[in-house]
């Protein structure tokens, strides 16, 4: 069955990609009805490239895909809360859905906007999906970086 759990587990797929590759550990996919239509893992050190974000990648990959600037019926899969630039990509692409797994109250959409909403008016938002394992990821990989 294709849940939000089936699909963040395809992002937490993505994340440990980035993990192996010494990334921080954020993944995300992008969804078309129930079809995964984009796949993308955090670059920012292997292409240098501040805005190399899961999230970032994920949604090129789309556009690319489809031909088109904007993203109205898919839903964006990522297992980390959003920072505030890849909140603005979600904005433009005009996401119908956006789903997070883990909070991320140093650097997440939530630290810079408090309670305004960062995403497109129509977009509706779901967090906490598979939560855990989505911060153990991510504490594990700050664990071995100290």
């Amino acid at each position: 069955m294709f849940d939000d759990e089936y699909f963040m587990r395809q992002a937490l797929r993505q994340a440990q990609l980035a993990y192996d590759a010494g990334e921080v550990p954020v993944g995300a996919v992008v969804v078309w009805g129930e079809k995964i239509l984009a796949k993308g893992h955090n670059q920012v050190e292997q292409l240098n490239d501040s805005t190399a974000h899961a999230e970032m990648i994920a949604m090129t990959s789309a556009f690319n895909t489809l031909g088109s600037k904007y993203l109205p019926e898919a839903v964006l899969y990522v297992t980390v809360e959003p920072c505030l630039m890849c909140c603005g990509a979600m904005y433009w692409s005009k996401l119908s859905r956006i789903v997070y797994g883990t909070h991320d109250v140093k650097n997440g959409y939530k630290k810079t906007t408090g309670s305004n909403w960062p995403f497109h008016p129509k977009a509706t938002l779901t967090d906490g999906v598979l939560a855990e394992e989505c911060a153990e990821l991510m504490r594990n990989f700050f664990i071995a970086k100290r």
